[in-house]
């Protein structure tokens, strides 16, 4: 049992220096999304961490396995959706995100529920859902698309 207890320890202390790369990379204001005060509170309390190149780290960041789930969550989210790099995006990718945004804010799959664990106040109520709703339209719009009706909002 000792050598179970000590194997196990063993693996959590290696595991920490098995570290991924948490610099952000440098925000160019000339592509990053501004948008109006209030959309961009939203956007930065529920959003940013994860779609953006401004990631605010918790403590928690420096410890394996979370450091890994976090690292490769914030990846993808910049891959699906990086507001610091908005004006770069392809207008048709743009237009299919942005749907896809509604979509998953309004079924309550965004933010995602294990970071609203650690993050109460990036929880969105439905005026921030309208908020974003209401931004999510106007850049559809902008872009020549139809807003798509979501029920149950």
């Amino acid at each position: 049992m000792k050598m179970i207890v000590y194997f196990v320890v063993g693996v959590a202390i290696v595991i920490q220096f098995i570290r991924p790369d948490f610099k952000n990379p440098a925000v160019d204001e000339k592509v990053a999304l501004n948008t109006d005060p209030h959309v961009m509170s939203t956007l930065k309390t529920s959003c940013y961490d994860c779609h953006s190149s401004e990631t605010q780290y918790p403590w928690y960041h420096n410890v394996a396995p979370m450091s890994w789930i976090m690292s490769d969550n914030i990846a993808r989210g910049r891959k699906a959706f990086d507001f610091s790099n908005w004006a770069n995006i392809d207008a048709k990718v743009k237009l299919e995100r942005l749907k896809r945004a509604k979509q998953m804010v309004n079924n309550e799959m965004m933010p995602k529920h294990e970071y609203l664990l650690m993050h109460k106040n990036a929880v969105l109520n439905n005026e921030a859902k309208q908020t974003l709703e209401q931004f999510f339209d106007s850049q559809i719009k902008e872009l020549g698309g139809r807003p798509t009706i979501i029920k149950g909002v």
